[in-house]
């Protein structure tokens, strides 16, 4: 009997989807404080090593999220340096202690994975920090329109829930979150579903307010141990096993509809 528990099943063969409802991902590695980080004249050789596929550099100050938390968890603000492809649609995020890549433009497993490690490896080459706190990977998928209309056809009944009613005109919002634990693997799951109407949204760095009600399926694995050796090989090896099991929940979640309707072929 095939295995259907998404948390331990193996990862089924990936089907792309040439029309992917894929808002945003995001890769998070947390440290402890680097202060040099907040400093320009430590940050120039680490914009140099990226400054080609990432040109454009903001300097913003702001309150950084940690993936992998039950709860959208805020920190004190900080200085963070953005580095940003000339399209808008990459960026990366550097701050004294964490550094992301996310993007609005994903096209495939391998090629966010490179790109990831490439700013692990100017990471290391310039800071070099000794250990990681945690590190997170999400992905998040957003239906709006016919898609939102057709949600009982496209996921599974115990994730469309009170969604795919015949009353569903009349519910403002729902948004249901379950936190997992991966058996024997030290990671967990937190994933959240559900309804958001317009300019509205639960976590505005992550997920934009639009002009009309949506659907979210928001897929965050993180590593639960602290304070291990960074390491950019351990990092790439998790970040392909965590893609791999985000990847799996979601196929879960997801009817076959799911995959047809956005270009996939089965």
């Amino acid at each position: 009997m095939v295995n259907t528990n998404p948390l331990i099943a193996q990862p089924p063969q990936e089907v792309p989807l040439k029309n992917a409802p894929l808002v945003r991902v995001i890769a998070q590695v947390s440290f402890p404080p680097i202060l040099s980080i907040e400093k320009k004249e430590f940050v120039g050789s680490f914009q140099e090593a990226i400054r080609e596929t990432y040109p454009i550099l903001h300097l913003e100050q702001t309150q950084g999220l940690v993936l992998g938390s039950p709860d959208i968890v805020q920190t004190v603000p900080q200085l963070t340096w953005r580095f940003l492809d000339t399209t808008n649609s990459w960026r990366v995020s550097l701050a004294p202690n964490f550094v992301a890549i996310e993007t609005t433009a994903y096209s495939s497993r391998s090629d966010f994975i490179e790109r990831f490690k490439n700013v692990l490896i100017a990471l290391e080459k310039n800071f070099n920090p000794k250990v990681i706190e945690r590190f997170g990977l999400r992905y998040i998928d957003r239906l709006v329109g016919q898609e939102l209309k057709d949600i009982s056809l496209l996921v599974k009944p115990e994730i469309a829930g009170i969604v795919a009613t015949d009353f569903t005109e009349y519910i403002s919002q729902t948004i249901n979150e379950s936190w997992f634990m991966i058996p024997d693997g030290g990671e967990q799951i937190i994933a959240r579903w559900g309804l958001m109407s317009a300019d509205v949204t639960f976590d505005p760095d992550a997920i934009e307010p639009i002009d009309q009600a949506s659907w979210i399926l928001d897929i965050d694995m993180s590593s639960k141990s602290k304070n291990r050796e960074f390491s950019v090989e351990a990092l790439i090896s998790e970040a392909h096993n965590f893609a791999e099991r985000i990847y799996t929940f979601f196929r879960w979640a997801v009817q076959d509809e799911f995959l047809r309707r956005f270009g996939g072929e089965l």
